[in-house]
């Protein structure tokens, strides 16, 4: 192939990695506003495919101008794919019917990244006629370039810039390579001018749009959240959102509250203290998740306890529960404690290589509607649990609500039942959430008379009992164990997050 072509190569390789981020783009996206990951995923990519082959078949109309067509369709991609992390958010807050907006912007997006090729294809035939040499050079920087977007998304482009700035930063690069094309074979693209004015243009409201990303991620945000928004942070792993109204401050992850300062103290309260005044010694703790400080505050509430173990993947959450004032008022500046020791890793990863023996493991995880997070709900997961605990000790788990996820909270019940637990369920009422249900196991007997000895705000020796009663429309028991290769749970999860939304 001769060096004339290569900077075409170039923007092949441009316009395949910016065409993974999109579709990688608008899977998160829509996983962060609709939950059910499997599902987004996987519609994005059957969809993307399809139109990839939508793209191709129609590029055989295309038969004059071919450099013009070529521009256009970077130019087409950069704009579609630039603004499609706007337009999903704005759809979320604004239209009815999301789904339509979503596969909208996948297939134009693969309809025009189906056409490059064998645009390209034909454009280099025209004068080089050696198609075997043209198709393998096309073909592997197009497969390098969906390498290195699908790499450069999650570990770069996401964690650094967020949702609005990579998108616009992909269809700069797209713009940028039409803008190339133009200047290598100008004079070879109809209309010239036209096309270079209108792709400045648009790679300058690319750059605004990088530039004012937070701006507009802060404005988007407000329209998702009911109270004012006082920080937002986009972390490897996850988005961190807290809201601010008067004296509530709340915390969301990827969209979803974690606690409300008007009431996280009856959550904690039964998450920490039914299980830790099951045992009779509590000197060894072990926190899995809870990276907000406010078990570990509850937990600190024992002079007994000499040791706790948090283990959090996310060192930023950290960070910002142990700096930012909001947070810090609350959990009490708990996470600067000399008695905890903070591993910032994935809690399965932790409990494989664990040598400890733990008198009380709690389990504060968030809800189980990701196959990450569904993991660490299936039985290995327990039964890793129940090689850390000591032949005393207890184990509670967050269970998410026997109300509005019935099966869900069953299911976790009987998954940690099946690996030799004796487990008693409980629940409460905690108004930002609902009906909240826990799950407290131990390998041997488990009573439900407990009486404490530490300062509450809400549960007491009398009304504890309650906890452990529940009514008819909250039992389901015809469920079946989460097993880490079959993740019912998080089936029955997704099934009544759509129903009550």
């Amino acid at each position: 192939m001769s060096k004339k072509y290569r900077l075409l190569m170039l923007t092949t390789l441009i316009i395949s990695g910016c065409s993974m981020c999109y579709e990688l783009i608008i899977s998160a996206v829509s996983s962060y506003l609709l939950g059910n990951s499997t599902l987004q995923y996987s519609v994005t990519i059957g969809l993307y495919m399809a139109s990839l082959g939508l793209g191709s078949y129609v590029s055989k109309y295309f038969s004059n101008n071919l450099f013009n067509i070529f521009v256009s369709i970077e130019l087409g991609i950069g704009v579609i794919g630039g603004i499609s992390s706007l337009v999903l958010f704005l759809a979320n807050i604004y239209i009815s019917n999301y789904a339509l907006v979503m596969y909208l912007e996948i297939i134009i997006i693969g309809a025009f990244a189906g056409a490059e090729i064998p645009v390209m294809t034909r454009i280099i035939e025209q004068d080089e006629n050696n198609l075997k040499v043209t198709l393998s050079s096309i073909f592997s920087f197009d497969y390098i370039g969906g390498l290195i977007g699908s790499i450069a998304f999650p570990l770069i482009l996401l964690p650094k810039l967020g949702y609005f700035a990579t998108s616009f930063l992909c269809g700069f690069l797209n713009i940028l390579a039409a803008l190339l094309i133009m200047w290598r074979f100008g004079k070879r693209v109809d209309h010239i001018r036209v096309f270079r004015t209108l792709a400045f243009l648009l790679s300058f409201a690319m750059l605004e749009g990088m530039v004012m990303a937070d701006n507009i991620s802060e404005s988007i945000e407000s329209g998702l959240y009911r109270d004012k928004v006082v920080l937002i942070e986009q972390t490897q792993y996850q988005k961190i959102v807290m809201t601010k109204h008067r004296d509530d401050v709340r915390l969301y992850i990827d969209g979803n509250c974690q606690f409300s300062t008007s009431d996280e103290y009856r959550y904690h309260e039964a998450l920490v203290h039914v299980p830790m005044n099951e045992v009779s010694k509590r000197e060894n703790i072990l926190i899995l998740g809870g990276g907000d400080g406010l078990a570990v505050r509850e937990v600190l509430k024992y002079p007994e306890v000499k040791k706790i173990d948090l283990v959090d993947l996310d060192s930023e959450m950290i960070r910002i529960c142990s700096t930012n004032k909001n947070i810090t008022d609350i959990n009490e500046n708990s996470l600067l404690s000399d008695k905890l020791n903070i591993f910032n890793m994935d809690a399965y990863e932790y409990l494989e290589d664990c040598k400890e023996r733990y008198d009380v493991i709690i389990v504060d995880l968030p809800d189980p509607n990701t196959e990450v997070l569904n993991k660490l709900y299936s039985n290995i997961f327990y039964r890793m649990c129940s090689g850390c605990l000591s032949d005393s000790g207890v184990l509670v788990v967050q269970s998410t609500s026997p109300y509005y996820a019935t099966k869900a909270f069953w299911c976790i019940n009987k998954t940690i039942e099946s690996e030799g637990f004796n487990v008693k369920p409980y629940h409460m009422e905690v108004p930002a959430f609902g009906d909240w249900g826990f799950n407290m196991a131990g390998k041997g007997e488990l009573s439900e008379e407990i009486s404490f000895d530490v300062e509450t705000k809400y549960i007491t020796d009398d009304n504890v009992i309650a906890l452990f009663k529940f009514g008819k429309d909250e039992v389901d028991t015809d469920v079946e164990v989460n097993h880490l290769t079959k993740p019912v749970l998080m089936e029955y999860y997704n099934k009544a997050e759509e129903m009550w939304s």
